[in-house]
């Protein structure tokens, strides 16, 4: 009967967790294979301090639950840690609406407000969703156009923040929540920021504000559920998976392909490169050769992608993803406390 029970309440749970889950730079599927990738890297010592700290974020226990919902051909107790440290990679995206945080800017909260809440860094009372900490949308023009400043705080400036924060050595219990906080959002950051839409907006005759890191730029889509969007076709490049899903049978998919991924996390010099601005001005770079080519033209579209496109970008994103994968697992074995 416990057992009866304890299923039930995943079923009940993975509906909520599913209805609160937005759209993100890399999709959920993206930013798990990350954090997974790097936890893979750590020892056992580093996995254990970071395990503590995922625990003490708000929804663990319901994540707790729908793990062990999973049935252990599909994820063995082994792997659990990691699935769960994979998943709280997530959580900066679940709060977009999550209706206990709430946006706290301009443009849908896009844009940073005026005044210390932006900057400040307080932990899981803060219900603020900071969705401008995602993103560092470096200008750029192919047509002369004036280019805007780059708003701050935002992902560069953030990680910063973040890694000080883990670094610290206090350790009460209000310590370790902020660290708690700071660690799940520097999981999603590093990830995002090796996103090339994460870190370029195209600045033109058509779009003087630029067009949003690609969110601007309409595709056509190839089929019911595909993007029309040039940032959501980033987002997914590499395939979708919801691990929260309400669907035990779509839900131990996507855990089995984070678990079974085939991406190898990036070695020498480049995985040991912790600049985040160097970070951002490579997916600025990539995003000009790579993201902005044909058949993506001038203006806001639509545009109708090729297969020939869509390898390109898988390829593109692979590396990005193995390259954040070592550069989080590097950082973590640097400041972890």
């Amino acid at each position: 009967m416990r057992r009866h029970v304890r299923v039930t309440w995943a079923a009940v749970l993975v509906i909520t967790l599913l209805l609160a889950r937005p759209a993100g730079a890399w999709n959920g599927h993206g930013h798990m294979l990350v954090a997974f990738l790097a936890y893979q890297q750590l020892n056992a010592a580093e996995r254990a301090k970071a395990d503590a700290l995922v625990q003490l974020n708000p929804l663990f226990h319901q994540w707790q639950q729908v793990i062990l919902s999973v049935p252990t051909s599909t994820l063995p107790a082994a792997s659990r840690s990691a699935m769960l440290f994979a998943i709280a990679a997530t959580w900066p995206d679940i709060i977009k609406t999550d209706t206990t945080h709430h946006d706290d800017g301009p443009d849908n909260g896009d844009r940073p407000p005026t005044g210390p809440i932006a900057s400040r860094n307080t932990g899981y009372g803060d219900t603020a969703r900071h969705k401008y900490w995602h993103f560092d949308d470096q200008p750029f023009t192919r047509d002369g156009s004036h280019l805007p400043a780059v708003p701050v705080p935002n992902a560069v400036d953030r990680i910063g923040v973040l890694r000080m924060t883990l670094a610290s050595t206090g350790t009460n219990l209000t310590v370790r929540k902020l660290k708690s906080y700071d660690l799940v959002w520097l999981l999603h950051l590093v990830g995002d920021i090796h996103q090339p839409l994460h870190a370029a907006t195209r600045v033109g005759h058509s779009q003087p504000d630029g067009d949003h890191g690609g969110n601007l730029v309409k595709l056509v889509p190839q089929c019911a559920t595909c993007p029309d969007e040039l940032h959501a076709f980033w987002d997914g490049i590499l395939g979708s998976g919801d691990a929260l899903s309400a669907n035990p049978t779509t839900r131990n998919a996507a855990i089995a392909s984070v678990l079974h991924t085939t991406i190898a996390v990036a070695t020498g010099a480049a995985a040991t490169e912790l600049n985040p601005q160097k970070w951002a001005d490579e997916s600025l770079s990539l995003a000009k050769s790579n993201v902005y080519v044909s058949p993506i033209g001038d203006g806001a579209g639509p545009f109708t992608v090729t297969s020939a496109y869509s390898n390109a970008a898988k390829t593109t994103a692979t590396a990005r993803i193995a390259l954040a994968a070592a550069r989080l697992a590097n950082i973590l074995k640097a400041d972890l406390q």
